[in-house]
């Protein structure tokens, strides 16, 4: 069960990290990681060559980083997006 649950948050973590609203602060409040920590993640998890491909998409985009963000887009995800709660959901 515990294993489960940790592949569930790594799917969920890469899922935010390749979602371009989603920014790294988001990630940190929601599962404690930093960017450097998603990266490492991120290249553990992922081919090689999807790792480059996520690291060339994500460099220099304004939308990974709260900071730099256009005005008006305040959310770090979508409000219809997934979330990720600690009751396990019902099978049906």
């Amino acid at each position: 069960m515990q294993e489960q649950l940790i592949d569930e948050t790594t799917s969920r973590i890469i899922e935010m990290a390749w979602e371009d609203r989603t920014t790294f602060e988001s990630i940190k409040e929601q599962f404690g990681l930093s960017e450097p920590e998603v990266i490492k993640l991120m290249r553990r998890e992922m081919k090689p060559s999807s790792f480059r491909m996520w690291r060339a998409r994500v460099s220099g985009r304004n939308t990974k980083h709260s900071k730099v963000r256009p005005e008006g887009i305040d959310r770090g995800y979508c409000s219809r997006q997934y979330k990720i709660n600690s009751k396990p959901r019902n099978k049906r």
